[in-house]
């Protein structure tokens, strides 16, 4: 460990008497780890507080937050050994810390006795209109009954939970995902968390597997790829390297396709799609062709669990499929010349099939699919640009640009719904509206506000009468509005609610949704 802190910067801010590191050794290590890969309380690394800002980081040192039972430490520590700290938390540790398959299991905690647990929910409502709503502000999750939008349960989560939560078939157990690479199994049931392990130091996101059988994390550091059971335990651990060993990639993201009993993942540095499938009657994998007389190309692997390659021109990421899952849907870096950067990739040819006509940042991965005009379209919004953009799924060519205030995230609807809703939170003028779109005509019919507050993040009850869209604010709430109305009928105040996830929306893969 020693080795890892030499390397640091000794006194950045210039901290008086006690260099940083013996700060954060005597106030911080406790909680957060020797090596800042946390502990108690959560990783401190530049990967992990990507989407902390610094002053707000500096707050937290100095005020401490409630929610968490962290202290400050402004009484104790100069404004410049807390500026010191504040800029230290985001510079690398070097060496670059390592977590294998050993830490992995030596991180594993598991609830006594939790298989004798009822089999049955504890609590009245219905347990397939139930939301997941994770409260950044305070890292809590909150159970909300989706009849009566009350709040049943409300609980502290990891640090900074990221990719939504996943569920199993029968919607029993939701998994969370938090971006320091800990997974924990939650019983939506029994209010009570099964098991908690910690498959890396920066993830990205996790999926369950249709079956319920399997979970994989997707990791940006280490750059691996872990696969557990059903119960967290680690089954086994995939380096994210290209075929001939010399590059590694950090693992953009996994995604569960059911229909071939496979994950699909996204690989941030090397220009490959990854398959590795869960079906035990899996087909052998053969890498390529023969280059020697040792024919290690031409030598099958077997298919189950293995590592299925399609090469592409350029990495891909930020993923969307078509309802059988034959074709992924992915936007490379934006192109130089303003190029379309998405493309079609057929997973069974292997190959890719099509370019997007799609120019700026495609969010595809909050993209949308229905019917329209007897063809079947995608929908899918804009990181740089106001507007939708809605594909042909046959031709994979444009139907339509729909334009909106601003550059938006995120895009929901629902099978009992013939209306879309759009959010423009990445516009600094437009962030604090939602539009709503005619599926049917392809154009805006309406628009909700919160002025001057984002208003993000939009989800549908099971059966498509209501949304609750997200006041993106640590003093924020929760708004249910009439799907036909677009009026406000409710609303819950909540801690910065960045997602609500409805269990029988997502077990059952609604077109309106992301999974």
């Amino acid at each position: 460990m020693a080795s890892a802190w030499a390397q640091a910067p000794a006194s950045l801010g210039a901290a008086p008497q006690r260099t940083v590191t013996q700060l954060y050794q005597q106030h911080c290590a406790a909680c957060h780890g020797e090596q800042r890969l946390g502990g108690m309380g959560p990783a401190l690394l530049p990967e992990s507080l990507a989407r902390l800002k610094k002053p707000e980081a500096l707050a937290v040192i100095r005020d401490g937050r409630p929610a968490t039972q962290m202290a400050g430490f402004g009484a104790q520590l100069s404004e410049a050994e807390l500026k010191a700290l504040g800029e230290w938390i985001y510079t690398p540790v070097s060496p670059a810390p390592r977590w294998a398959d050993a830490d992995i299991r030596t991180s594993r905690v598991e609830t006594a006795g939790w298989k004798d647990w009822p089999a049955k929910p504890q609590w009245r409502a219905d347990p397939m209109n139930l939301f997941i709503v994770v409260e950044g502000g305070d890292h809590h999750v909150s159970l909300l009954d989706g009849d009566k939008f009350e709040v049943i349960h409300r609980f502290p989560s990891r640090f900074a939970l990221h990719g939504g939560p996943k569920f199993t078939p029968d919607g029993r157990y939701v998994f969370f995902g938090s971006r320091d690479g800990w997974i924990t199994k939650f019983d939506l049931w029994n209010l009570k968390t099964v098991a908690e392990v910690r498959a890396g130091i920066n993830m990205r996101n996790i999926a369950v597997s249709g079956d319920g059988q399997w979970v994989m994390a997707a990791n940006y550091l280490p750059h691996t790829l872990a696969l557990f059971d059903a119960d967290l335990n680690l089954v086994k651990t995939y380096e994210a390297r290209t075929q001939d060993g010399a590059r590694t990639s950090r693992v953009s993201a996994v995604y569960d396709a059911e229909p071939r009993k496979s994950f699909v993942i996204a690989l941030k540095d090397i220009a490959e799609i990854w398959e590795i499938s869960y079906d035990r009657q899996a087909p052998p994998i053969y890498d390529g062709f023969v280059h020697d007389y040792k024919m290690a190309e031409g030598l099958p692997k077997d298919g189950f669990l293995g590592v299925r390659r399609t090469p592409l021109a350029e990495p891909l990421d930020d993923f969307f499929f078509s309802p059988n899952y034959a074709y992924a849907l992915g936007a490379s870096r934006p192109h130089d010349d303003g190029s379309p950067s998405g493309q079609v990739v057929n997973l069974d040819a292997r190959r890719k099939i099509a370019t997007l006509p799609i120019a700026g940042m495609p969010h595809l991965g909050s993209g949308i699919t229905f019917d329209h005009g007897g063809r079947r379209v995608m929908a899918s919004p804009n990181l740089k640009d106001g507007r939708i953009s809605v594909i042909d799924m046959q031709t994979w060519q444009l139907v339509k640009d729909i334009e909106t205030p601003g550059p938006g995230f995120f895009m929901r609807s629902h099978e009992a719904t013939p209306y879309a809703w759009v959010d423009s939170m990445m516009s600094p003028k437009a962030k604090d509206t939602l539009t709503i779109l005619d599926k049917r005509t392809l154009a805006p019919v309406a628009q909700v506000r919160e002025p001057g507050k984002t208003l993000a993040h939009i989800e549908f009850t099971k059966d498509g009468r209501y949304a609750l869209a997200s006041v993106w604010e640590n003093d924020g709430a929760l708004v249910v509005y009439d799907a036909s109305t677009f009026k406000e009928v409710k609303r819950l105040p909540m801690k910065k609610p960045v997602g609500k996830y409805n269990v029988f929306n997502k077990i059952t893969r609604s077109e309106g949704t992301s999974h």
